[in-house]
């Protein structure tokens, strides 16, 4: 054996996807700055950029957009 697994590696790329302010604000049809100052109030969390900008979790998104209709 070289070390190499025959077994695909199993990364959870798509839960830790991240998303633009612009992208959350499409999905929930807001503003950007509307999606900054939810995460600002802690309803989404976020992450900055090497360049200081914010990403969202898509998992974390979707369960909160999920939520959010549910309860309308």
């Amino acid at each position: 054996m070289n070390g190499s697994s025959d077994q695909p590696h199993e990364s959870d790329d798509h839960a830790a996807e991240l998303l633009t302010p612009a992208q959350v604000a499409k999905m929930f049809h807001v503003d950007p700055k509307t999606v900054t100052r939810w995460a600002q109030a802690g309803k989404l969390s976020y992450m900055r950029t090497l360049g200081g900008h914010r990403r969202y979790r898509r998992d974390e998104v979707v369960d909160l957009l999920r939520d959010s209709t549910e309860s309308s």
